[in-house]
């Protein structure tokens, strides 16, 4: 689904969501990039946990990156947010607290366009908020799909391959892989492809 283009007086909120490496980040990065093409000012930012390729820029798998600031919690935005931005894209909102709904909607409320890139679901297949919520109150919703490793389908769940039964583990294909809904376990699953392999795959797809 194509983004909003509301006149810039009235602001919305779109939630781009998927497995892993179904290519939000990178969907959230490419909105970001027609805002700047269009002379909006945006401003970005991550959760300070997520520093798999770049502790300071949103990057994506393929590493595209586009600069963002590192916070702890969504009420940081607050801190930051210049009075001239437009647009707001936020990255890995899984990893925030619930209070990104809030944040979220009165972004919305006062004018700005507001982007939010995350997992719908955790390694076990439960919804992983406030991801769910977030797409509730919406004005768009994108659904990414990567490629299972096991079988070529479309996938929409991320497989756990290692570390542990923690809910939060901030990795990437050293941790988890693609999976399709019939090859999906809820479990620490022993990895199916090394993972350069599952890459190629990936993006041969």
């Amino acid at each position: 689904m194509p983004e909003f283009s509301y006149v810039h007086s009235r602001g919305w909120i779109e939630v781009v969501v998927g497995s892993m490496f179904s290519g939000k980040t990178e969907e959230l990065i490419r909105r970001l990039r027609r805002a700047e093409f269009a002379r909006l000012q945006i401003q970005v930012f991550k959760p300070i946990i997520d520093k798999r390729y770049n502790d300071m820029a949103v990057t994506s798998h393929d590493l595209t990156k586009i600069d963002s600031l590192p916070i702890n919690d969504a009420e940081e935005i607050w801190n930051h947010l210049k009075p001239g931005t437009k647009v707001v894209g936020i990255d890995e909102g899984q990893f925030f607290s619930n209070n990104l709904v809030q944040v979220a909607q009165d972004l919305a409320e006062r004018g700005l366009r507001v982007i939010i890139a995350g997992l719908d679901t955790d390694w076990q297949g439960k919804p992983f908020e406030p991801m769910p919520t977030l797409m509730a109150i919406a004005e768009s919703v994108t659904k990414q799909h990567a490629v299972c490793v096991v079988c070529g389908s479309p996938a929409s769940r991320t497989q756990r391959t290692a570390g542990g039964d923690s809910k939060v583990l901030v990795g990437t294909h050293d941790a988890y892989e693609a999976r399709c809904r019939q090859h999906f376990k809820p479990t620490v699953d022993t990895p199916t492809l090394d993972w350069k392999l599952q890459r190629e795959a990936q993006f041969e797809a």
